[in-house]
């Protein structure tokens, strides 16, 4: 068998659709985001505008001095698992305010987000036989990746839609355990779920709740515990998970639950029993933002101050702005290879990056600009992107908003 031409026939297959990814060889500067360098030509300065390090927390000053006095004590890796020698008080610490900023009794790191929602979620299913897992239909692939490792039984609701999960939730067994699986911040369309609502069903048919609060946690609520916290029903989710990797800038993911529902999951949970765990400058400068961003909400009102700033002005020049509750502000292309065509007019004639978002990440049709403004994309950037969108725009003779 020629493996090798299977594998090109996979890789021609995405060509063909127009969806194949070509990265960025950037380098970021440290203390200047969001410009970077393009390595691809010639180190020249280009701005970032699809970053999910939302806050810059990733250049924050005391967030990597926090790093290098981590590695310059404690050495540069973990030694091992988090049950043979890679367990270290930066672990216990760092998981201790976690649990603070959500108010639950514990929370447990894994070593990226994607890991802490595929083994928490199929291990929590897995220690409750017969569990039945209700997930929204847009949930993320490592949500999805949980719920078929756990081999439960499942039911996919309508996005956001309560009428349709209460219609599953009623059909199932009243005896069966249930789990109710969804995020806070859908982050392609900026849309928030009705949490409340969806725990008034929980406790209604007897079910634990799972909240992905990844694209939320540290840009709401008054200390940065998410949507929940914003809404003020943290305390009714079972579950609350998130990351360290996007607001806090860093790396990592983690779950906080109850004591014991925490202890379960590190007792069983094979992602996290048999990987080596985050090393200490990880811990230490996830620690250092963290603590930063929970007390200073000044961060959180000017990054949303920053998205309703691009949103207006982005309307106002009449590109096509999806709807977007939050501080996602996406721009419908609806073709793969015009996106990308948009994404390297703006990167090779403006030295504006833009990552294009095609299928799978959306549905065909849907594929568009996903633009995170940070506290530091000032004015004079909003204006300079503005200007190159709309000249791209219509150099590539694009559909304007109706």
């Amino acid at each position: 068998m020629d493996y090798e031409a299977s594998f090109q026939a996979a890789v021609n297959g995405v060509r063909d659709q127009g969806r194949y990814r070509v990265f960025a060889n950037l380098e970021r500067i440290s203390g200047r985001y969001p410009v970077a360098l393009d390595h691809d030509n010639g180190g020249r300065e280009v701005v970032v505008w699809c970053s999910n390090d939302y806050l810059g927390m990733g250049q924050n000053r005391a967030v990597c001095e926090a790093m290098c006095d981590a590695v310059r004590n404690m050495g540069a890796g973990a030694g091992g698992t988090r049950n043979i020698s890679g367990t270290s008080v930066l672990h216990n610490e760092l998981e201790r305010e976690l649990a603070s900023l959500h108010g639950k009794q514990a929370a447990l790191l894994f070593t990226s987000g994607y890991v802490s929602n595929a083994a928490g979620i199929s291990t929590i299913a897995q220690l409750l036989p017969g569990c039945v897992i209700f997930s929204d239909e847009l949930n993320h692939a490592s949500m999805i990746d949980g719920i078929r490792r756990s081999g439960a039984e499942k039911r996919i609701f309508r996005h956001n839609d309560l009428a349709h999960l209460e219609s599953l939730l009623r059909q199932a067994d009243p005896a069966a355990p249930k789990l109710i699986v969804f995020e806070s911040v859908y982050s392609m369309d900026g849309d928030i779920a009705p949490i409340e609502a969806i725990c008034d069903l929980a406790d209604r048919y007897g079910a634990m709740t799972y909240l992905d609060e990844v694209h939320a946690v540290g840009l709401y609520g008054a200390t940065g515990g998410g949507i929940s916290e914003r809404d003020g029903v943290a305390h009714r989710v079972t579950v609350i998970e998130g990351t360290l990797a996007k607001a806090f800038g860093v790396m990592g993911g983690y779950i906080t639950g109850s004591a014991t529902l925490v202890d379960a999951v590190r007792c069983h949970a094979p992602g996290f029993i048999f990987t080596t765990s985050l090393p200490p400058a990880l811990l230490a400068g996830a620690l250092a933002s963290v603590r930063h961003v929970r007390r200073d909400n000044d961060l959180r009102l000017r990054h949303q101050e920053r998205a309703r700033r691009l949103k207006h002005m982005l309307c106002d020049a009449g590109l096509p702005v999806m709807p977007s509750q939050t501080h996602i502000v996406p721009v419908l292309v609806g073709d793969p290879v015009r996106a990308k065509q948009l994404t390297d007019t703006l990167m090779r004639d403006h030295g504006i990056y833009i990552q294009p978002i095609n299928y799978p990440t959306v549905p065909r049709g849907t594929e568009r600009l996903r633009l995170t403004p940070s506290p530091l994309h000032d004015d004079a950037l909003m204006q300079q992107l503005v200007s190159a969108l709309i000249q791209a725009w219509r150099q590539l003779e694009l559909p304007v908003a109706a």
